[in-house]
């Protein structure tokens, strides 16, 4: 499908929403048959960035629940700051008035490996990939091929935009990144860190700037924070 029909299409289940004509029948479900709503859908619907278009989330992996939005969380934390649940795989933009914007994440294995507080010390879009040499020498049968990195593009393992922390000065190779598998968010996934629809780490990266504290989770900080 084209982009003007796909666009057509778009308008049409927006209107019928509206209206409140849309059937029960005619609401799209996700894989698990889950109904999504038009307005989810025009969300993650296709953007162009650049010279890149960027495609349309699948309404396969998307969910009322997954999708950006904003939720009750009266943190600490004071506004702007980054909060990251590796095992709620849900990050947090923290806001105003005990709100948070909340965004889907998959995990990867390095997403597990790092705790505490970071600042973002920049961000990048469209960025290179090259894999550590930690990786090179434990799986080089997945990994050799990339040894002299990836441009950045849709195929990239990083997506859109990467956010990249660092603690003290130093790198903590611990990325806030999209991802081309958009099917792993919500889940744990095979490598990298803190995976995002690229969408949604566009609309994070455009309201995050360099210094931005970070504090990522153990599992046993894990959920929701208390009433303040």
């Amino acid at each position: 499908m084209t982009l003007i029909r796909r666009s057509l299409a778009l308008i049409g289940l927006l209107a019928l929403a509206a209206c409140g004509d849309m059937r029960a029948e005619d609401i799209p479900t996700n894989a698990e048959g889950e109904p999504v709503s038009p307005e989810t859908i025009a969300m993650y619907a296709e953007v162009q960035d650049g010279d890149i278009l960027v495609p349309a989330i699948p309404v396969d992996y998307l969910s009322e629940a997954k999708k950006r939005q904003m939720v009750d969380y009266p943190s600490p934390e004071r506004p702007g700051t980054i909060i990251v649940d590796p095992y709620a795989r849900y990050l947090y933009h923290v806001m105003e008035g005990g709100k948070a914007m909340r965004y889907a994440i998959a995990v990867g294995e390095a997403g597990y490996g790092f705790s505490g507080t970071a600042s973002v010390a920049y961000t990048r879009d469209w960025p290179g990939w090259t894999p550590t040499q930690n990786m090179l020498r434990t799986q080089p049968e997945k990994f050799a091929q990339y040894a002299a990195g990836v441009e950045g593009g849709l195929e990239n393992p990083l997506g859109a935009r990467a956010l990249y922390l660092y603690r003290n000065g130093e790198d903590t190779y611990y990325r806030i990144h999209g991802t081309p598998s958009p099917w792993t968010i919500g889940h744990q996934a095979s490598s990298g860190c803190i995976r995002m629809f690229n969408q949604d780490v566009m609309h994070l990266a455009a309201r995050v700037a360099n210094g931005t504290r970070v504090r990522v989770l153990t599992q046993a900080e894990s959920g929701p924070p208390p009433a303040m």
